[in-house]
């Protein structure tokens, strides 16, 4: 039976970059996680053994390099899309690139209530996601943000679901809600084909939007909110036509004191990491 080759992509994977831009008044800093993938035209490289048509993967690693020490790097947006571009400008059998990058989100450190000019401190294990994919006669770009963690002792309740015999779960009117956040929405052409789009400031305020409905909506369900969280990004961004969202139940889960003696006032829980419910949605514009 014949075999032919259907697919062919490779890359660069994990290229890490930090740069600090050196302002006379502060230091600006960004650290990427970055990959490469190239599709194209590589077959020999595949069959044969020919390697004339293969851009290596360690000039993949140093052209990440070389083009943040020109780049101003001030968003990973910009960046994958100078990215993508170049390896399909200079490489007529590459029929696409596609950059994806994860950004650990530095945060600068106030003190004597003054945001310090050169230090910096993380927190949680949340990331700022970008991935972004040219070809020959398309741009696509998404980003997003994963691992955000989110957690409220109250306005939280679960009830009129269906019972049978398995169904051990109680109805709860007030509960512990606690997530981390997977977000991710694609931009428009207004956005993409928009040299001078602050990436940053729309990041920030779909976050933002994201985080208040979290805050102050009176949960029936993780699914609602979740809706609501969504409906809100979109609300606050028109060049965002579609957005999908995952949020996984970390269940914290009452405490029987009864054989302690005590009675558990909805103040003593076990935090469990798994098994957990998880919960998606993607929203997109009519």
């Amino acid at each position: 039976m014949p075999i032919r080759l259907t697919s062919q992509v490779y890359g660069k994977s994990s290229v890490r970059l930090t740069k600090v831009t050196r302002h006379a008044d502060r230091h600006e800093l960004i650290e990427l996680n970055v990959d490469v993938a190239l599709e194209g035209d590589f077959t020999e490289s595949y069959t044969v053994g020919d390697n004339r048509r293969v851009v290596a993967t360690d000039t993949m690693k140093n052209t990440v390099y070389g083009l943040a020490a020109d780049h101003p790097l001030t968003d990973p947006e910009s960046f994958a899309l100078a990215l993508a571009s170049h390896f399909v400008d200079r490489n007529e059998h590459v029929s696409a690139a596609t950059i994806t990058t994860a950004m650990t989100p530095w945060r600068r450190i106030v003190t004597a209530g003054r945001p310090h000019r050169h230090s910096f401190t993380g927190g949680s294990g949340e990331l700022r996601t970008c991935r972004a994919r040219r070809t020959r006669s398309t741009v696509e770009l998404t980003a997003g943000l994963t691992g955000l963690p989110l957690l409220k002792t109250t306005d939280s309740a679960f009830r009129g679901f269906p019972r049978d015999e398995y169904t051990t779960l109680p109805e709860v009117d007030d509960r512990i809600f606690a997530t981390l956040l997977d977000a991710e929405w694609s931009y428009g052409p207004s956005a993409v084909g928009d040299a001078q789009y602050d990436w940053n400031a729309t990041h920030d305020r779909i976050r933002d939007a994201m985080i208040g409905v979290f805050v102050e909506h009176k949960s029936l369900a993780v699914q609602q909110t979740l809706y609501a969280m969504g409906e809100a990004a979109m609300a606050v961004c028109n060049e965002v036509p579609k957005i999908a969202l995952a949020m996984p139940n970390q269940h914290r889960i009452p405490v029987n004191l009864g054989p302690l003696g005590k009675q558990n006032k909805n103040e003593i829980f076990v935090t469990t990491s798994e098994p957990f419910g998880r919960i998606t949605a993607v929203l997109e514009r009519e």
